[in-house]
């Protein structure tokens, strides 16, 4: 077998099991494996700032050179979603989210044999590609496989069990530092990803027909959203006839109109500029903060750093308006609804991300022990997972996904701004509580709402753009933390960046918008 025939057949999406696609449940099957990669990525984030003492202990290394094996981690997911979703959709997104539980799993046994601080750098560089396969296509194969009546709640149930890999993070990172070694946080990831490449092998549908060529799938027919058995012929159909006109000009997601290409056309045809403007303007910002928080580099980068990444931007939006196909899809962005439901899930994870990193340092600062602490932090994405599931069903039938962002949003502000005034103490538990039930109404509806103005064929690139927002507020979150705590102090820093943080929550409530059909 040649290497373009194994290719081919490992790209090749196979069908479920007839007596698996034929149930009608079987949409919740696959909803579960989705929860499964998106459960092993928040977990993942959130445990690795527990081990970074033990690292640096082994290592010999000083914080400013360890925090790189998380920095590490957050560019590349960053940069990497958007064109993996574009790629995804080229492919199919069944392959792609198998690919990345495999990547994942054998870079997380890497980082765990890790003999030097930078050879565990690039394995969190490699697991970050793994992440970014999976959660580039999360959303895309949640909201493209269950009905549409379905898909809130789904969306809902992903995000819990993101907040539930956030929530247990932290607690068992410190179980195994303490009782085993740093290694195991990373090796705990080996038989998850095992497992889900088993669950998505078994019970995701086909998101591309056998012997369709790589081009972007057509819609799929709206009364059938789960049994890929019947869509195949239809799609082959579909596919020879694209195949036959592949030159005749469509409109895509970039507002212009451009010529069909198959598979071949299209790879040489990659937006690769954009992906490196992507790159470089997300790594000049992080660095820029990162370098004012203590990072050990002359004072004048953080101004060159800041300069170059708002170069980059305007770059990357000179190149994106002109590049055929690009990771971006300015299009896309413009459609109503989409650009504002991105600004308002990045400020969603944005709001999660900073007091999980913040209320630990106002707790312990206070005298309240390190296990009390995580206990207490974990009412916020506790708080967050119930809303995300079954707490939203508590909320009036009538109350639209609009509704839900901005009756949410206003709950995450008022439970931040308690946070910021309450004592650093058992108090914080309730406002904690409130901001993640607040978080977990406007998530998974702000998420709603943009994949349903997003059209079918690109709704792998548009689950991309929704996931980069979601990692660019995480690593913004993490970095404006650690910002504020050191040009302020612990104290007085983190409860101003609480209070900036209800502000910008209370704004978030504006910004929510209907889809207009």
């Amino acid at each position: 077998m040649n290497a373009t025939a194994l290719a081919s057949r490992l790209l090749t999406e196979r069908p479920r099991p007839r007596g698996i696609a034929g149930w009608r449940h079987a949409h919740w099957l696959a909803v579960g494996t989705v929860c499964l990669g998106a459960f092993l990525g928040q977990l993942d984030a959130s445990v690795i700032a527990l081990v970074f003492p033990a690292i640096g202990r082994d290592f010999d290394a000083g914080f400013a050179a360890v925090e790189w094996v998380a920095l590490a981690y957050l560019l590349v997911l960053v940069a990497l979603l958007a064109p993996i979703g574009w790629l995804s959709d080229l492919v199919g997104r069944k392959t792609m989210y198998i690919g990345g539980f495999a990547v994942f799993g054998l870079s997380s046994l890497g980082a765990g044999f890790a003999g030097g601080l930078w050879a565990l750098v690039g394995c969190r560089a490699v697991q970050a590609v793994g992440a970014a396969m999976m959660q580039a296509n999360s959303v895309a194969l949640v909201a493209r496989g269950v009905p549409e009546r379905a898909m809130r709640r789904a969306l809902g149930i992903q995000a819990s069990a993101q907040g539930l890999g956030l929530a247990l993070g932290p607690s068992l990172g410190g179980l195994l530092v303490e009782h085993a070694s740093w290694r195991w946080v990373f090796w705990v990831n080996v038989p998850i990803a095992a497992f889900g490449i088993l669950a998505g092998w078994f019970l995701l549908p086909r998101t591309r027909a056998a012997g369709a060529p790589a081009a972007v799938p057509g819609p799929r027919p709206a009364n059938s959203p789960g049994g890929e058995a019947h869509r195949a012929g239809g799609r082959r159909n579909v596919a020879h006839r694209n195949d036959a006109h592949r030159n005749e000009a469509r409109r895509t997601a970039t507002g212009r109109t451009v010529t069909r290409r198959t598979a071949t056309g299209d790879a040489a045809r990659f937006d690769l500029p954009g992906l490196l403007l992507l790159t470089g303007a997300t790594t000049s910002l992080l660095l820029a903060l990162s370098t004012a928080s203590g990072l050990p580099l002359p004072g004048w980068a953080v101004a060159a750093l800041l300069l170059a990444s708002a170069a980059l931007t305007l770059a990357l939006v000179r190149q994106e308006r002109r590049a055929a196909r690009p990771i971006l899809a300015p299009g896309l962005v413009n459609t109503p609804g989409v650009r504002s439901g991105l600004v308002v899930g990045l400020i969603g994870y944005l709001l999660l991300f900073c007091p999980l990193v913040l209320g630990p340092v106002l707790l312990t600062g206070a005298g309240v022990s390190t296990a009390h602490a995580g206990l207490v932090i974990t009412l916020l994405p506790a708080g967050f997972a119930f809303a995300a599931t079954v707490g939203g069903g508590l909320l009036p039938r009538g109350w639209s996904d609009v509704t839900r962002c901005r009756r949410g949003a206003l709950l995450a502000a008022g439970g931040l701004l308690l946070f910021a005034l309450l004592p650093a103490s058992d108090a914080a538990a309730a406002p904690l509580l409130i901001a993640g039930y607040g978080l977990g109404l406007l998530l998974p509806a702000n998420n709603a709402l943009v994949m349903r103005a997003i059209p079918a064929q690109c709704s792998a690139v548009g689950g991309g753009m929704v996931n980069m927002a979601r990692s660019l507020g995480t690593a913004l979150g993490m970095a404006l933390s650690v910002l504020g705590v050191h040009l302020a102090g612990a104290e007085s820093g983190g409860r101003t960046v609480l209070l900036v943080l209800a502000a910008v929550a209370a704004a978030a409530a504006l910004l929510a918008r209907p889809v207009r059909a």
